[in-house]
């Protein structure tokens, strides 16, 4: 394949059509989806999350594919459009066979945290945000009943998550179904812009969904408890049948599992290998743990408080984005416009949201800061800054989103991979450190702490899940050698390091979809530079592999090589 036209005028195809159906039937389907990119929505409503929802979605997933197999493509545009969204949608059927909707229970990325998590993303300025965000509230209860539905069906059919998700899952709806949990505090403190008072009336309405969004999440708990419990998997790994097709749905690739693992082994000890060599640099004859003292007790290195957190992480975020606008990107005004936010749950992590469709919302880049953590050390944070901003997710989604045209809805807003977004990300990481930006020995050893826990984390995962033997070949990978080997690798407190491998071992395929995805990322440049030659540009090739959009890797290997 060749690279995609620039084509500012080019003309939607029957595909572009095909593929903008697409995305108003899941806006429909979904109202979440409208939420999260901005369009016109049922966005007080919520997706039939019931086993008859499901139904629905994939009949119409089915109906999708096949008008796409008997469209013929006009030009790479439509190549890529095709392949990626037929690879996608033949994922999703295969995923819905093997029934893993009906085990869908995690720490992180399932119904039971999505179902809130949607709130974040709504506005909050006027009247009417606060109305659609009453009428969603309302609806909630719905949307765990039939959350429940599935999951009842999941446990009489025996497909059933491991007993330590919902354990974990449990504890977090109690939390949101308390008297002081995330509902009643969102709604009391609910302002118009400019601390405009809310009427009473939307007021009253309001603190109703509040309460019967607390006691829907209070339901959930009991279900899980009483039920879903008794019935869950003791066995925490989910198996190479079902882990081959997670994998394949987090990268846009097919890998060899066995080959990864030893990869990822190899890996993680040039990791540390990288790292002592920078504690040398910090403290001559040091290690890294003792780097790692000399960096932590900085108090030109530390913050105290998430404010402080926030200013911090803006003022480098807004910095990097002036830069590398004048010297090693162009980028376009809307996208230059990045909010770092505190996430308002106190769950662990820190991740993107894109911007609205048309930028009215910003990209954000949100931390959930745990709670009792007041501490933060600069050193640790400012790669990632890079990796959620820019040159990270914010200028490849927000380049995707600013696209307008050549690509279509789909492509721009709902289109990619884990392996792609988060490859590249890390993929950016190394990049900054290529540009200077992480010249100084503290900023470069927190990259580094960062790649050695990716690579640690495609050790662990595929360990884990396909029941490989522990690396010392004594017993198959449990959770406590898990969280041993993860402390082991990794310089955070206790409750991260937990909470990060309870993430893995509930979210089969998607941690190790960073590293292995800069893994392909890297092997499609210098396959690229190898085609072009003399003539190969690095900000050519960047600005081909980005207007694209977001596709899985495969897709992108194909399109982007001759």
């Amino acid at each position: 394949m060749t690279s995609e036209p620039t084509a500012a005028t080019r003309t939607a195809t029957p595909i572009d059509r095909i593929a903008e159906d697409w995305v108003s039937t899941l806006a429909e389907l979904d109202p979440a989806v409208a939420t999260w990119i901005g369009i016109p929505g049922k966005l007080d409503e919520y997706e039939d999350l019931s086993p008859a929802g499901h139904e629905k979605l994939i009949g119409e997933a089915k109906k999708v594919l096949a008008k796409l197999e008997g469209a013929t493509e006009v030009d790479d545009v439509d190549w890529v459009t095709k392949t990626d969204l037929a690879s996608e949608l033949s994922l999703q059927i295969e995923s819905s066979d093997a029934g893993l909707w009906m085990r869908d229970v995690n720490v992180i990325a399932s119904p039971a945290q999505s179902i809130r998590d949607i709130l974040d993303l709504m506005p909050t300025d006027t009247e009417e945000n606060w109305t659609d965000i009453a009428g969603r509230l309302n609806n909630l209860p719905g949307a765990v009943d039939g959350y429940i539905e599935t999951l009842r069906l999941g446990i009489s059919k025996g497909i059933t998550p491991a007993k330590r998700q919902v354990r974990e899952v449990i504890e977090q709806a109690r939390k949101h179904g308390a008297g002081d949990g995330f509902f009643h505090n969102f709604t009391g403190s609910a302002t118009l812009a400019e601390s405009r008072e809310v009427p009473e009336s939307l007021k009253a309405d309001l603190a109703r969904g509040a309460v019967v969004s607390a006691g829907a999440y209070d339901t959930l708990a009991a279900f899980l408890q009483d039920e879903l419990l008794p019935a869950g998997q003791d066995e925490d790994g989910v198996g190479r049948e079902v882990y081959a097709l997670t994998s394949r749905q987090f990268l846009g690739a097919k890998i060899d599992l066995d080959e990864t693992y030893e990869w990822g082994i190899e890996e993680l000890a040039r990791m540390v290998a990288e790292q002592e060599s920078i504690a040398n640099e910090i403290k001559r004859g040091a290690s890294v743990q003792e780097a790692i003292a000399v960096l932590d007790a900085d108090p030109a290195r530390k913050l105290q408080g998430t404010k402080a957190l926030q200013e911090w992480m803006q003022k480098l975020s807004d910095t990097a984005v002036a830069e590398l606008s004048k010297s090693h990107f162009d980028i376009p005004d809307p996208i230059k416009r990045l909010e770092c936010m505190i996430a308002p749950t106190q769950e662990g992590g820190i991740y993107y949201t894109s911007p609205s469709d048309d930028f009215s919302r910003a990209g954000r880049m949100w931390w959930s800061v745990p709670e009792g953590v007041t501490e933060f050390n600069t050193w640790r944070e400012t790669t990632t800054v890079y990796h959620e901003g820019v040159p990270g997710h914010h200028l490849q989604i927000g380049q995707a989103v600013y696209n307008r045209a050549k690509l279509n809805t789909y492509r721009r807003m709902l289109a990619g991979t884990s392996g792609h977004a988060e490859g590249w990300a890390l993929y950016a990481e190394r990049l900054m450190q290529d540009l200077g930006y992480l010249d100084d020995p503290g900023d470069r050893l927190g990259m580094l702490d960062g790649q050695r826990m990716r690579a640690a984390r495609v050790v662990l995962d595929i360990g884990v899940h396909l029941g490989k033997p522990k690396l010392d070949g004594t017993g198959k990978w449990d959770w406590d050698y898990a969280l041993d080997f993860m402390s082991k690798n990794v310089n955070m407190n206790e409750q991260f390091v937990k909470f990060e491998v309870n993430r893995y071992f509930g979210w089969p395929g998607q941690a190790p979809s960073y590293k292995v995805g800069q893994r392909i990322w890297e092997q499609i440049r210098d396959a690229y530079k190898a085609n072009e030659g003399a003539n190969f540009d690095i900000r050519e090739f960047h600005r081909k592999a980005l207007d694209m959009g977001g596709v899985g890797l495969d897709t992108l290997k194909a399109a982007l090589l001759k």
